[in-house]
C-alpha cells in the first residue's frame, strides 16, 4: 500500500500537523493575543540566561516563535529555522518550569514534562527535516 519513504513522509506530515497545531491553539495563540501583560512575564524567563532587558520583547518572540513557527511547521516552510527558533524557546521553558534560578536547586521534572517534550519533538524534526509534503512555491 505505502511504500517505506511515503509512509515516512505522510509520518512527518501527520507529527507536523499535529504538534504544530497543538503548539499553536494550546499555547501560541494565547500568548500572541495576551498582549504586554502576558509578554512580559514570558520574557522575563530570559533571566535564566543572564538577559533581563526587554521582557515585553522577549515574550513577543517567544509568542510569535509558538504561533507563526508552529504555522511554518504545519506549511514545511522554513521548517529547520522554525524547528530550531521553537526548540530554544522550549529549552527556555525548562529552564523555567524547573525553577533553575531559585536561590535553592530544586528541580520540578513534572511541569517541566510538557516543554522537554515539545523540545524533543522539535529537536528531531529539526535533524529530519519536513519530508516530502509540504507547500512548495515554484517559479
Amino acid at each position: 500500500m505505502f511504500s517505506n519513504e511515503n509512509a515516512k513522509d505522510i509520518g512527518l506530515l501527520i507529527i507536523r500537523l499535529g504538534i504544530g497545531a497543538s503548539m499553536l491553539i494550546f499555547h501560541g495563540q494565547e500568548k500572541l493575543t495576551g498582549g504586554p501583560e502576558v509578554w512580559v512575564k514570558i520574557g522575563g524567563s530570559m533571566k535564566m540566561l543572564g538577559i533581563i532587558f526587554l521582557p515585553v520583547f522577549w515574550g513577543f518572540m517567544a509568542a510569535l516563535a509558538e504561533s507563526i513557527g508552529s504555522v511554518l511547521i504545519m506549511l514545511g516552510i522554513l521548517f529547520r529555522p522554525a524547528t530550531a527558533i521553537l526548540a530554544f524557546t522550549m529549552l527556555i521553558a525548562v529552564l523555567t518550569h524547573m525553577n533553575l534560578s531559585s536561590w535553592a536547586f530544586r528541580p520540578d521534572w513534572k511541569s517541566a514534562s510538557h516543554a522537554i517534550e515539545f523540545l524533543v519533538i522539535y529537536t528531531g524534526l529539526f535533524l529530519i527535516g519536513p519530508g516530502r509534503f509540504g507547500v512548495t512555491f515554484k517559479k
